[in-house]
């Protein structure tokens, strides 16, 4: 594959940050291999190790397919750039307004992720939202809205997204798509393709039949507490080095 050429930037971060771009990398990556890309539009962040007034998020103008290790922005939660990558791009005004919002308010958050695919962006304009038609979607059993307010890039609408999210770690962006919130990358993309897959079954058995059959309350709450992290195991852990090892079989360059 084609790739851009950069400075690497190695040798100006710690070696705990250099492994969090590796891995953020990799999730931008296996975002595109996956099919849940729109171009150079969305956005995934991720806290910087030790530093947590500090994340990193992608240049705006590169295909997520073309993420690297060294192509990552490291900014403030300000917008202040503490590092830059050698590109030409900036970054998307709407990535900084959101990540900086849930990375400020949520100490227990170190990934963010943002996608704009068919399926999601289907689900956040119903009214139904995300149902509990499915063992993948009872993982996430209620689904939180945020209204939709045009394009993200008002800094006043940081405080209803981080209470619209509250503790929950995920939630469908009315009329635009899907957010999700990881305690480790690892486990944020574990939500998003969760949350993906749940929202292509459902458009599926909407468009096939009206006669859904939900299952009780009971057994909804009972399989989202199976699904939370301190009860069997953090899901998205166990996957990652094979999912890492998936990428390494295509093209090793998200390291670099």
């Amino acid at each position: 594959m084609s790739e851009l050429k950069m400075r690497s930037a190695k040798d100006q971060v710690s070696a705990a940050e250099w492994q969090a771009r590796i891995d953020l990398a990799a999730c931008y990556r296996l975002m595109a291999l996956y099919g849940m890309t729109d171009m150079i539009a969305n956005h995934i962040s991720a806290r910087v190790p030790g530093e947590p007034e500090h994340f990193l998020i992608n240049a705006y103008g590169m295909l997520y397919e073309e993420i690297t290790a060294s192509s990552l922005y490291k900014i403030d939660l300000d917008g202040g750039t503490v590092l830059k990558p050698d590109v030409e791009y900036g970054i998307n005004r709407a990535g900084f307004v959101i990540h900086s919002a849930i990375h400020r308010a949520r100490h227990d958050v170190d990934c963010v992720i943002h996608t704009h695919t068919a399926a999601g962006m289907a689900v956040s304009s119903l009214a139904s939202g995300l149902l509990p038609m499915t063992q993948t979607a009872m993982r996430f059993a209620h689904v939180p809205f945020h209204d939709y307010e045009s394009v993200a890039i008002d800094l006043d609408e940081q405080q209803r997204l981080v209470a619209d999210l509250g503790h929950h770690d995920a939630m469908l962006l009315r009329n635009h798509g899907l957010l999700v919130v990881g305690a480790s990358i690892p486990e944020a993309f574990s939500n998003i393709y969760r949350l993906e897959l749940a929202c292509k079954a459902q458009l599926l058995a909407q468009a096939a039949a009206s006669d859904i059959i939900l299952p009780g309350a009971d057994i909804v709450a009972r399989t989202n507490h199976l699904y939370q992290p301190n009860v069997r195991r953090p899901f998205g852990i166990l996957e990652w080095p094979a999912l890492l090892r998936q990428l390494d079989r295509r093209d090793t360059s998200y390291k670099t």
